[in-house]
């Protein structure tokens, strides 16, 4: 599939300068859209799926550093050159104070635009490279594993990436579904533009529309400026929305009404957006349970999975987690300028014969902590029982012993059943509260009582 142009908004009053704007810009393979004014500018930029915009300063309604100053504010994150036949250094300065990538006197040389618009597009493009390979130092950004059910995977995603298909990721937590939506991306005809993420689970519910739509001037309390939602900056990027399976009633409905029109309004706006976004989602639920109760819209569930990839726990992916545990263990080595080490193989028996409840997230965690805690250059089985997570009978039958009413008995088993359940949903209180079965609001009071903080 062709990969788009580059879609660039011109902004000038005078007809002439947009329509020669328009075809130099065009003849090298630029998307071109043209404003007249500071309000009709607005309008583009609400539109969205622009990459970069050409701004004039003088404009009938407004000037272009004001206009660059209210784009700041509201945290836009397309590109600007300032343009303008009566420029001066201050000026200059000034645009470049508030953001500007270049400033362009006119009469405007075809060579010198073209230049500016390469660079500052190189720019944005060494911007993504920048944050794929930071990603990239994290050991968990690649999909290592040997095993069918990783293969198989791998399979899906080079079937599924080039295309436009909505994919619904699920699996347990710490599995690594972000990195399979990541790959996704990474293989799509979106790579250049952004991948946009959105945990609806640590949103609380009240907010998660602004999130992912953004909101008005005004829209409610608190709503001091325009704000952009994840929506708006995934513009022909890609958007995960992990969790999904937490997402509640009322912004399902939302969603699926964008998901079907391709468009949306900000809270408290009337503007048409149109959209060009590609989008996953990811869930540790079992979302065909919550078909069943009815806190999931079948309409949506559809909608969402076109295409349904699962990322299978580390228990059942057999001689994955030797390999694993030894790209971590190497890694950490690397990174914190240890000497290299090595598992033994009492050691290797003893990680594949554990349940691993945090999946591919807990081996590496506990990988990180060998090579701080260990200094042997081989790793045996008894350093790895010391340092993995104690049996839980133990660790209630320590607990009960050290008190001894009914009273502190009980509160320190809610204490520590509340903590084992906070760690396995990473701190997320919706996630905590449903595998407690306790409503969100009940878990902040128990939480308040036990003196825990979250």
């Amino acid at each position: 599939m062709k990969t788009p142009a580059w879609r660039v908004l011109v902004v000038d009053d005078e007809p002439n300068i947009r329509k020669l704007l328009g075809g130099v810009l065009g003849d090298e393979g630029y998307e071109v859209v043209a404003a007249a004014d500071g309000a009709e500018a607005e309008e583009r930029l609400t539109e969205g799926g622009l990459d970069l915009v050409l701004l004039d300063v003088q404009l009938p309604d407004t000037d272009g550093l004001t206009l660059l100053r209210q784009w700041r504010e509201q945290e836009l994150a397309v590109p600007v050159i300032m343009m303008s036949g009566h420029g001066t250094i201050r000026t200059a300065v000034e645009a470049t104070r508030l953001g500007a990538l270049d400033f362009i006197e006119k009469p405007i040389q075809a060579e010198r635009l073209l230049l500016s618009l390469a660079n500052a597009l190189r720019l944005e493009q060494l911007r993504s490279e920048n944050i794929s390979l930071r990603q990239g130092l994290d050991p968990s950004a690649e999909m290592i594993g040997r095993c069918a059910g990783i293969e198989a995977l791998r399979d899906q995603i080079a079937r599924t990436a080039p295309t436009e298909a909505r994919v619904l990721i699920t699996g347990e937590n710490g599995t690594g579904k972000e990195l399979v939506a990541r790959a996704l991306h990474t293989g799509s005809r979106r790579r250049n533009r952004s991948l946009i993420t959105v945990n609806c689970a640590a949103i609380p519910s009240e907010l998660l529309e602004s999130e992912l739509f953004g909101h008005e001037r005004g829209a409610f309390t608190g709503a001091v400026a325009r704000r952009r939602g994840k929506f708006e900056l995934a513009q022909r990027g890609t958007l995960l929305l992990d969790e999904i399976g937490d997402m509640n009633p009322t912004t399902q409905a939302k969603l699926l009404r964008v998901l079907e029109e391709e468009e949306m309004e900000r809270v408290g706006g009337e503007k048409t957006i149109r959209l060009d976004v590609r989008v996953f989602a990811s869930t540790n639920q079992n979302l065909d349970r919550l078909l069943d109760t009815g806190q999931f819209r079948e309409d949506l569930y559809h909608r969402l999975k076109v295409v349904p990839m699962h990322v299978l726990p580390l228990r059942e992916r057999g001689g994955d987690i030797a390999v694993l545990a030894e790209h971590y263990l190497d890694h950490y080595c690397r990174v914190g300028g240890r000497p290299a080490r090595k598992l033994s193989g009492d050691a290797i028996t003893a990680l594949c014969e554990y349940r691993w409840p945090g999946n591919v997230r807990e081996l590496r965690n506990l990988m990180e902590r060998l090579v701080i805690m260990t200094d042997t250059p081989a790793i045996d089985a008894a350093q790895v029982a010391q340092l993995l997570a104690p049996p839980r009978a133990a660790a209630v039958d320590a607990l009960f012993r050290e008190f001894s009413t009914l009273a502190d008995k009980l509160a320190a088993c809610e204490r520590a059943v509340i903590e084992d359940a906070l760690n396995e949903a990473n701190g997320n209180m919706a996630a905590a509260a449903r595998q407690l079965g306790l409503d969100r609001a009940n878990l902040h009071r128990k939480l308040k009582r036990l003196g825990l903080r979250e």
